[in-house]
C-alpha cells in the first residue's frame, strides 16, 4: 500500500491534512514521495518530501519553506545517456580534461586507475600537434583545462611544455593538476605559482595507510609540499583532497590532521565524499554492514550539526546545495551526472586526440558494459558516443532514492554488484546532509523515511547509540 495513503488509514488526525498529498500522488509517480518522520526534542511532526521536484510540504500540503525565485537560468541538463541512446561531445568546450598518462609513482589500494589497462602515454613530442589541432576541432575557449596521470608530474617533460603553450593560447583559463604531492621540487612550485595552477595534493589524513605512501614521512617531499601550501593556500588556489572509506570515516579527525600538519587553519580540504569501489580495494574499503552505515551516518551527522568539518569543501557545498534544491524546487530533469562526463562541453582526451569516457580510463580499458572507454577521436567529434555510461534515471535505485537530488547517480559507468556497493556508499554518505538540511530548513530532525520503495536499512536513519 502506498504510504501516503497507510498513514491516512492508520492516524485519524492526519486524515484530512493528507487529502491534498493523496490526490497529487495520484498523478505523480509514488516512487518520489517520501514520508519524513521528523523530531524536535519531544514534539514529532511530518513532511512531505518529493525527489522528482524536490519540494516539502506539511502534511496539509502546503509548503514547508518559502520558494526562492532563481536569478540565473539553470545550467541545462545533458539528455539522459545510456549504451543504447549515447550521448556525444560538443566542439564548445567548456571543461577539457587532458590524460597524460596513467603511469604513477604510488599503487594506491583503492585508486580508481588501479587495474586499468594502460593506453599511450604522452610524449614531449606529442604536444605541438596537440595544441595546433585544437583549433581545428575546438570552437570555444575552456573555462578550465586539466591535467590528469597517473600522477601527473611523472610526465613532467611533457606537461611543461603542455601547460606553457596553453597557458599562453589560454591566459584566462583556469588551470588544474591534482597530484600526491611526492615529485614536487622547488622547480616545479615555481612554476606552478607562475602559471597561476589550482593544485589538488591527494591525502587521506590519518587515513593515508589505506591509500599508499606518505609522502609527509620524506622530510624532502613534506618540504616541498609545505612550502607550495604556504605560496598558493593564502589565494585559495590549494587544497588537501581527502576520501572518506570505511577505515577513514571521521572528517573531524581528517581536519585535525592537516590543522596540525600546517599550524593554523587557513585551508581547505577538497574531495570529500566516500569512495566508489572500482575494484576489489574499493570494495573492501566500503561499507560492509548496516551496523557500520548507522555508525557513520550516526557520526556524520555529529560533525555537521557540530561544526567540526566545516574545512571540508563538500560539507558546505552538500548543505548549501540541499537547502537551494528544496527552496527552489529544483526538478529531478534538470540532474545530470555527478561527475559532469556526460556533458557534452566535458571532454577528456589524451594526447593522440582520443576521446575517453573519462580521465580515470583509457584507450584500452573496456566499462562494465563491454563498450570501450576509447569512443571516440577529436578529428571525428561528430562521431564520438558515450557507450559507456548509463544516466540516473535508466537506473530504478536512483528513480526511487531520497537522496538523488545531491548523489546524482554515482559513478556513471559502474555496473553490477560494484555499482550497488557505490550507491550503498553513497546513500550511506549523503542521508546524513539531507537530514540535516531538512532540519535547518524546518526546525525537526528526519529520524525515519517512508516509502514504498525505499528498502528497511534505509528507512530508520539512526542507531540508538
Amino acid at each position: 500500500m502506498d504510504p501516503v495513503a497507510r498513514l491516512v488509514l492508520v492516524d485519524p488526525v492526519a486524515q484530512a491534512g493528507l487529502a491534498a498529498v493523496a490526490v497529487a500522488a495520484a498523478e505523480v509517480s509514488l516512487k518520489m514521495k517520501f514520508i519524513l518522520h521528523c523530531r524536535d526534542g519531544a514534539n514529532e511532526r511530518r513532511f512531505i518530501y518529493d525527489n522528482e521536484t524536490s519540494s516539502l510540504t506539511r502534511e496539509n500540503g502546503e509548503r514547508a519553506t518559502r520558494k526562492w525565485k532563481c536569478e540565473h537560468e539553470p545550467m541545462p541538463a545533458p539528455p539522459r545517456t545510456s549504451k543504447n541512446e549515447p550521448n556525444g561531445k560538443s566542439a564548445q568546450v567548456r571543461v577539457l580534461k587532458i590524460q597524460l598518462g596513467l603511469s604513477c609513482n604510488y599503487s594506491c589500494e583503492y585508486c580508481s586507475q588501479r587495474f586499468v589497462p594502460h593506453g599511450e602515454n604522452g610524449v614531449p613530442s606529442d604536444v605541438d600537434k596537440f595544441v595546433r589541432n585544437l583549433d581545428l576541432w575546438m570552437d570555444s575557449i575552456p573555462t578550465q583545462i586539466e591535467f590528469w596521470g597517473g600522477e601527473p608530474f611523472t610526465y613532467w617533460k611533457t606537461l611543461k611544455p603542455l601547460a606553457e603553450v596553453l597557458r599562453e593560447k589560454f591566459p584566462k583559463t583556469t588551470f588544474l593538476v591534482i597530484t600526491n604531492g611526492s615529485l614536487l621540487t622547488t622547480e616545479i612550485n615555481d612554476w606552478l605559482v607562475k602559471l597561476d595552477f589550482n593544485v589538488g595534493i591527494s591525502h587521506d589524513g590519518p587515513g593515508q595507510f589505506v591509500r599508499g605512501p606518505d609522502p609527509f614521512e620524506d622530510a624532502e617531499q613534506r618540504k616541498h609540499i609545505l612550502d607550495l601550501a604556504s605560496r598558493l593556500m593564502p589565494k585559495r588556489k590549494m587544497s588537501f583532497n581527502s576520501m572518506v572509506n570505511r577505515n577513514n570515516l571521521d572528517r573531524a579527525a581528517i581536519q585535525e590532521f592537516f590543522r596540525s600538519l600546517l599550524g593554523h587553519g587557513n585551508f581547505s580540504i577538497g574531495e570529500g565524499s566516500f569512495i566508489d569501489p572500482y575494484d576489489e580495494g574499493g570494495e573492501a574499503n566500503s561499507l560492509r554492514s548496516h551496523e557500520e552505515a548507522l555508525a557513520f551516518r550516526n557520526l556524520t551527522l555529529k560533525q555537521i550539526r557540530g561544526l567540526k568539518a566545516e574545512k571540508f569543501i563538500v560539507v558546505g557545498q552538500r548543505m548549501r546545495e540541499w537547502s537551494n534544491s528544496i527552496k527552489l524546487e529544483r526538478k529531478a530533469e534538470t540532474l545530470g551526472q555527478k561527475c559532469g562526463m556526460d556533458r557534452p562541453d566535458t571532454i577528456a582526451v589524451d594526447l593522440k586526440g582520443n576521446v575517453l569516457t573519462c580521465q580515470n580510463t583509457s584507450t584500452s580499458a573496456r566499462a562494465p558494459n563491454g563498450e570501450s572507454h576509447h569512443i571516440g577521436h577529436v578529428s571525428r567529434l561528430d562521431a564520438v558516443k558515450l557507450k559507456t555510461a548509463t544516466h540516473w534515471a535508466h537506473r530504478d535505485d536512483c528513480a526511487s532514492c531520497p537522496v538523488l537530488q545531491m548523489c546524482k547517480g554515482s559513478c556513471m559507468f559502474l555496473e553490477g554488484p560494484l555499482w550497488d556497493k557505490a550507491c550503498n556508499n553513497a546513500y550511506n554518505d549523503h542521508i546524513p546532509f539531507f537530514a540535516a538540511a531538512i532540519e535547518r530548513l524546518t526546525g525537526y530532525l528526519p529520524y525515519q523515511i517512508e516509502s514504498a520503495n525505499l528498502p528497511a536499512e534505509r528507512s530508520m536513519l539512526w542507531s540508538a547509540a
